[in-house]
């Protein structure tokens, strides 16, 4: 007889572990399977042993699922569900199951600009189940690691100082504009950008990259710029634009829309100034149909004509030498 693979894994064990984790209790766990108790803790702890570490928490009463938990949990509810499909496919009932696309985007990130990226993936004939989170980059490339998300999107890349193993795809660059209402544009617009630095400013916080971009400028145009407003979310920034307090800073990619949506006209490009895109990924390569639509789509369409420059550097581990990044 053969011997079984030390990597083997006991697809009951993973059943039980699913099903905890689906009805929050092992009692709860026990009536749907109609196990013992004893049976379906002792099958968890066996599914801990193979996998090296645990799945749940105790927190009071409840039971709270790990990182590896929730890893598993993923895998797990992608096994069963694709199970079910099977079954009903032999049996000629139609699945229907929708492709899942989880993204994180760090709220300095302009939502035009995430609209048109996302915009391909909602027009696949395929039914789409998108899954937006907005947080601060760390945590959601914290989440991306515990395989939570699909793809980050970002301005920046991620560092090598960042203690999560991902890769960094180039989508894109675009130029940067400087945007305002009508009314601002014709009283600030006319001369520019002599008179650019007495008009108000609504900035991103200094943190950005988009903030450094407007900031250098400024610096080596010696210009005092009169800001009157700065905000960790460029869609409550761009609000206040609409309502004529200031000039903004944003992506010249989206000017089209930012005409037609939101009364924003463009009044000029910052000299030489650009914003990059990525998407990041645990994977070297994308895999995910939807990420690599959304990659192909940027590169090809959305920054075309401004990013032969841009460096992908998917091909390279972020900084395989950092701790941590194993």
């Amino acid at each position: 007889m053969n011997q079984v693979s030390a990597d083997w894994l006991n697809y009951h064990h993973l059943l039980y572990f699913w099903t905890v984790a689906r009805e929050g209790s092992i009692t709860k766990a026990c009536d749907k399977l109609m196990l013992a108790q004893p049976t379906i803790s002792g099958q968890l702890r066996k599914l801990e042993e193979s996998l090296g570490g645990k799945l749940f928490d105790r927190v009071g009463r409840d039971l709270v699922l790990t990182e590896l938990g929730r890893m598993t949990f993923k895998f797990a509810d992608e096994i069963f569900t694709i199970g079910q499909e099977l079954v009903d496919a032999v049996r000629g009932r139609p699945t229907g199951r929708p492709i899942r696309l989880a993204v994180g985007v760090p709220g300095v990130l302009p939502k035009l600009i995430v609209y048109k990226m996302l915009r391909p993936v909602l027009e696949l004939p395929e039914n789409i189940h998108l899954v937006c989170r907005q947080a601060a980059q760390d945590e959601l490339l914290t989440m991306l690691a515990a395989h939570e998300l699909d793809v980050v999107f970002s301005d920046i890349p991620a560092g090598a100082l960042v203690r999560v193993k991902a890769f960094n795809h180039a989508l894109g660059r675009s130029p940067v504009g400087i945007f305002g209402t009508r009314t601002l544009a014709a009283q600030f617009g006319t001369d520019f950008p002599n008179n650019i630095a007495s008009a108000p400013w609504l900035l991103p916080s200094d943190s950005t990259t988009l903030r450094r971009t407007v900031d250098r400028w400024a610096y080596e145009s010696s210009l005092s710029l009169n800001v009157v407003g700065e905000f960790d979310d460029t869609a409550l920034m761009k609000v206040f634009a609409e309502a004529g307090r200031g000039l903004v800073a944003l992506p010249s990619a989206i000017a089209s829309e930012l005409e037609q949506q939101n009364g924003l006209v463009q009044l000029g490009l910052i000299p030489g100034a650009t914003e990059d895109f990525f998407a990041i990924s645990v994977e070297k390569k994308i895999s995910h149909p939807g990420v690599a639509l959304i990659s192909d789509y940027a590169r090809r369409h959305l920054f075309a004509d401004h990013s032969a420059d841009l460096q992908d550097d998917s091909s390279d581990n972020l900084n395989p030498e950092s701790p941590g990044l194993e």
